[in-house]
């Protein structure tokens, strides 16, 4: 009994703080994640098609009892499925390690942990916008974003 008690206070370990970014510190990780978002959405792209035959050929064969199935080819897709799926893990693992938050990968989403004025903050920058310019709580979304107004930071770079 007593090594249980032990075992799940092991288990509640604190989780790690969230990092928090100001505006500029924000802005270069932005800079520096953008070709490993483009390279994520770009690989889950390819991704669905690949699943989709995939599954389509699993279906057939449990459909008609099993069936004789070109193995080389359904390799190839395999290994390329595969391939594709290493690639977006890692440039989501590489996004992620930063402190940033996925937010939506289809359209390019990131959102930066911040505090202005006292409130947890979203940083938030959508793949084509040349630079952070709105930020929402953390309890809003995408809908709620406001511009980030510099007189509201006040003097020097307050966002954290």
């Amino acid at each position: 009994m007593a090594d249980e008690d032990d075992e799940s206070e092991q288990d509640e370990t604190p989780e790690p703080q969230q990092r928090l970014f100001t505006l500029t510190e924000a802005e270069r990780a932005r800079q520096d994640l953008e070709p490993f978002l483009i390279e994520a959405i770009a690989c889950r792209k390819k991704i669905s098609p690949l699943d989709d035959h995939l599954n389509a050929v699993s279906a057939r064969i449990m459909m008609m009892g099993g069936l004789l199935v070109p193995y080389e080819k359904l390799a190839k897709v395999r290994i390329e499925h595969q391939q594709l799926t290493s690639l977006l893990k890692s440039a989501v693992e590489k996004i992620l390690d930063t402190g940033c938050v996925i937010k939506d990968l289809d359209v390019g989403l990131l959102d930066f942990p911040s505090i202005i004025d006292n409130q947890e903050v979203y940083l938030c920058w959508k793949l084509g916008e040349d630079r952070i310019r709105y930020y929402h709580r953390q309890d809003e979304g995408f809908a709620g974003r406001k511009p980030i107004n510099p007189r509201d930071l006040g003097s020097g770079d307050i966002v954290q």
